[in-house]
């Protein structure tokens, strides 16, 4: 019999945070929930959960600062932004800091199980991938490290990693637009569209230290890593 996954909820609407709570218990998670986000990052540290699902909007410490910290000593949980938010901005922020995904209120479970599966599933796969060789760039999947001959790794976002990760798999073919944002983030909307953009952009700079790597936009379908 497998062990339950034990997540940390960090959600201060207390009605909101026990019907989420019970929930997934009813679905052989094991759930700590914290009412805010000091509360949360002391109990993150003592009872090292397998996945983390923080509101935004939190008293003390908002989410997007409780993951910060918790990414300057943790690149590997998932973690899961509930927000009210719709704000592009607000979006990008969340995945640049580290974020894995986001549900927008009202969610129904169903989704949030989902999702907290797949990230579950990926981070495995990433666990289990070695070294990649990309022209003059070595890409620790698993580390989430991006290094250029013998200079100093840089360090990239969960987004970033596992954008370029699809990139590379798919290298010099058509990485399909719609396809990738329903995978990395969970639908092809235009907020995640635009977010897709900047991580993209982003990655561009990243290997530009190399003439020879290319991403293209393939206008209509998608994106190409040449290489």
């Amino acid at each position: 019999m497998s062990a339950k996954v034990k997540l940390l909820l960090a959600e201060d609407e207390a009605a909101l945070g026990q019907i989420i709570k019970e929930s997934l218990e009813t679905r052989d998670f094991e759930v700590l929930l914290c009412d805010n986000g000091e509360k949360a990052f002391e109990t993150y540290k003592s009872q090292q959960p397998d996945v983390l699902v923080l509101d935004v909007m939190m008293p003390k410490k908002d989410g997007f600062t409780l993951a910060k910290e918790i990414r300057s000593t943790d690149q590997n949980i998932p973690i899961i932004f509930l927000t009210a938010k719709s704000q592009t901005a607000d979006v990008v922020e969340g995945f640049s800091i580290g974020g894995n995904d986001y549900l927008k209120k009202p969610f129904s479970m169903e989704e949030l199980i989902v999702r907290v599966h797949n990230l579950l599933h990926r981070q495995k796969t990433q666990q289990n991938t070695t070294l990649i060789i990309l022209g003059d760039y070595s890409f620790n999947f698993p580390k989430q490290l991006l290094t250029y001959k013998n200079e100093t790794a840089i360090q990239l976002t969960h987004r970033e990693a596992h954008l370029l990760f699809h990139l590379i798999q798919n290298k010099n073919q058509v990485l399909d637009r719609t396809l990738i944002l329903n995978k990395l983030w969970g639908n092809d909307d235009f907020f995640n569209a635009r977010s897709m953009d900047v991580f993209i952009s982003k990655l561009r700079k990243k290997l530009q230290k190399d003439s020879n790597l290319q991403i293209l936009n393939v206008r209509g379908y998608g994106y190409k890593l040449v290489c």
